[in-house]
């Protein structure tokens, strides 16, 4: 049975990439942190997955066969991934650092052994990631590990469309295994990246102009999910109560409709097509029976406000485009607002934005200049 080496055994990599190796035909091991969980992994060998829609349709699988390794155990990590017949990665932002070490010394133990080509494929929604973590992995190489990992390991950019929210502490409690998400299916890959031919993979979709479907799902999928987040705090805890509400919903749309227009310009996709994809994201938000949260959601504002992500890089490519920005810059203004105390990025915006204002705040951290198009519209 051909084996798939996953790191991060959490809500992508269990909610989501599992299912799509499994239903594949790969063993899959994951690589973890929680002792817990890599021991009830490894006692069950497989575990639950319940898809759930808005319409309230429920589909119960079993994933399997399973197993876990440490990530602290670096030689056991290293020999799985010599062996493997492709990886992915899903750890999230904190977590990449951790597997740098661990993927090079894969690739020199797959380089002494002359392994065929390896694709991991990085489920981290992070644009052009490729790049900086090979920047961090070469210098870890020899020369001639280096020609060997260029031409034999692809490290295979992804968009993750597929919400999984965190289980709930009754669901841990009743199965600590247990994952329950939405059927969305769709992974589109960066064709570009993949080394030698990619495994057929369920749900999987390798394409040329990948840098329009990061684009995609950054500026409208993030963005408005996160639209709904911000202006729904504090006054509603799941998302499905917010996206219900016709004021919050009603700017979403029109933010939506912002960067569908700068998306077309920019990209030349397909109006009719965004319009039916913003649609059913909106329906996909209203998903009772998934619980998920606005504290999820509207985690990190920090890493959501920088440049580059979901609002103000969608508000960027919208005055690149030639289209004013206005219900985006609510939504920015909603989100300068996010007060969390249980949420230290929102803690530290916060004393950011008391120490220094808005517009330092702006300037410093968004790139934004106070006389921009953008800084001109947030605070109005």
């Amino acid at each position: 049975m051909p084996k798939a080496l996953q790191f991060g055994a959490g809500n992508i990599g269990r909610g989501f990439l599992g299912q799509i190796l499994s239903e594949s035909g790969f063993e899959i091991v994951y690589v973890d942190v929680d002792d817990a969980l890599i021991d009830a992994l490894n006692r069950r060998g497989s575990y639950p997955l319940s898809l759930v829609d808005s319409a309230g349709n429920r589909q119960d699988l079993t994933i399997g066969p399973v197993r876990a390794v440490s990530g602290r155990d670096a030689n056991a990590v290293a020999a799985e991934l010599a062996t493997a017949d492709i990886a992915g990665t899903s750890v999230g932002a904190k977590g990449l650092d951790a597997l740098i070490g661990h993927i090079a010394e894969g690739i020199r133990r797959r380089h002494a052994k002359n392994a065929p080509p390896l694709n991991i494929l990085l489920c981290e929604n992070q644009w052009r990631l490729a790049t900086s973590m090979w920047n961090a992995i070469i210098p870890q190489l020899s020369d001639s590990e280096i020609a060997y990992a260029r031409e034999n390991v692809g490290l295979v950019e992804t968009v993750i469309g597929r919400m999984v929210p965190a289980p709930t502490a009754q669901m841990r409690a009743l199965d600590p295994l247990m994952i329950v998400a939405e059927p969305y299916k769709h992974l589109p890959v960066a064709r570009a990246n993949v080394v030698g031919e990619l495994p057929a993979l369920a749900g999987t979709e390798a394409h040329d102009d990948f840098d329009a479907y990061v684009a995609r799902k950054l500026f409208v999928h993030n963005a408005a999910h996160a639209a709904v987040a911000y202006l729904g705090y504090p006054t509603y805890e799941f998302i499905w109560q917010a996206v219900g509400d016709p004021r919050i919903r009603n700017t979403c749309e029109a933010a939506l409709d912002e960067t569908r227009q700068a998306l077309v310009a920019a990209y030349g996709f397909d109006e009719d097509e965004l319009n039916r994809f913003a649609a059913d994201l909106l329906i996909r938000f209203e998903n009772r029976t998934l619980g998920d949260t606005v504290a999820r959601v509207a985690a990190d504002p920090l890493r959501k406000l920088r440049p580059d992500d979901r609002l103000i890089g969608a508000a960027n490519l919208c005055v690149a485009n030639g289209v004013e920005p206005r219900a985006l810059a609510q939504v920015i203004d909603a989100a300068l607002r996010y007060d969390n105390p249980a949420d230290p990025s929102a803690v530290s915006m916060q004393a950011a934005l008391t120490a220094g204002g808005v517009g330092a705040f702006l300037m410093s951290h968004c790139g934004v200049e106070s006389d921009s198009a953008i800084g001109k519209l947030v605070g109005q």
